[in-house]
């Protein structure tokens, strides 16, 4: 069997139990692994999905050319989707991402339009401040280029994916078994179309959002610092895409937690992810600890470790 192209190999990704990390708990613990897709990320699912979309409703045609603003993850899968499809791809991020993601989309082809961190920002981690910057260059340049924006905050396609992808993988692995999903919000595409996959097939099934500890505006917590180190996670506003209706709590998780559980990840179970998959399981564990007994926890795993080698996450 062989496939025709990269994009045919993006989901279906392997549901990890984390039986060392978790041992002794109530619940099991159980990881889906994002960083086997073809562009190390969950957010392969989606970007293929937008564009997709997009080519069908006629608003991305051949030739075109696609501007996304992009913490990394996204714009890696849409470099990759727009390198099979023949588009033109660019990338605008602040400074503040690791450089391993900047260097990844300019060798996937995508242009990089890197823009300064906000006066007081911290190197390596960016800020609601940040954020608002990129936007900014974001909209100059899809105006002036007449290009198709992707909008991942906006776009409904973004949790589309999930609930058609993921939602229903971690359904079928776990044979309808999961009792509790929890990831953490970005975009909230796939929080949201996860959470809404099961629910559908489950309305018993809780579904928990992961926030930075500083800046937990969903839990509606006072932001008291947007500067943190999970990536692509908590600037400071509520996503367009966001449904309280799916959410049954909130888990805040700081960036000390977040990182050492990302260590010990990679050196107790051999499973290398980064920031945001640190915050996931450290999450997922906070509910092991109180589930009832053989209750199955399920969590993702964003992206790859080797995005982040730039930062402390390896000491």
């Amino acid at each position: 069997m062989y496939f025709n192209s990269i994009l045919e190999t993006i989901g279906k990704t392997p549901l990890v139990a984390l039986d060392r990390l978790a041992a002794g708990l109530p619940g099991r613990v159980l990881v889906k692994i994002e960083a086997v897709n073809p562009g190390a990320s969950i957010k392969d699912r989606a970007a293929l999905r937008i564009i997709e979309e997009a080519e069908a409703e006629g608003s991305l045609k051949a030739g075109g050319t696609v501007v996304e603003l992009t913490s990394g993850n996204m714009g890696a899968g849409l470099a990759i989707a727009c390198a099979v499809k023949g588009y033109k791809m660019i990338a605008v991020m602040s400074a503040g991402n690791s450089i391993e993601r900047r260097k990844m989309l300019i060798g996937l082809g995508a242009e990089v339009v890197l823009v300064p961190q906000a006066a007081g920002s911290k190197p390596g981690q960016v800020s609601g401040e940040d954020l608002a910057l990129v936007e900014e260059h974001t909209q100059q340049l899809v105006k002036e280029l007449g290009a198709f924006r992707p909008n991942q905050f906006h776009n409904p396609a973004n949790a589309r994916a999930h609930e058609l992808s993921t939602g229903l993988e971690i359904w079928e692995q776990t044979e309808g078994k999961v009792a509790a999903f929890v990831a953490i919000v970005g975009s909230g595409g796939t929080f949201i179309g996860t959470a809404r996959a099961l629910k559908e097939r489950n309305p018993t099934i809780k579904c928990y959002a992961v926030e930075p500890a500083t800046a937990a505006i969903l839990a509606g917590q006072p932001i008291t610092n947007s500067s943190h180190k999970l990536q692509g996670a908590g600037y400071n506003l509520i996503p367009p895409l966001w449904d309280t209706a799916l959410c049954d709590g909130f888990l805040g998780i700081g960036d000390e937690e977040a990182t050492e559980t990302a260590r010990v990840l990679a050196r107790r179970e051999g499973i290398f992810g980064g920031f945001s998959g640190g915050a996931n399981v450290a999450a997922a564990l906070r509910l092991a600890k109180e589930a009832t007994s053989g209750d199955l926890i399920v969590t993702v795993i964003c992206d790859s470790g080797l995005k982040y080698l730039s930062t402390d996450l390896v000491e």
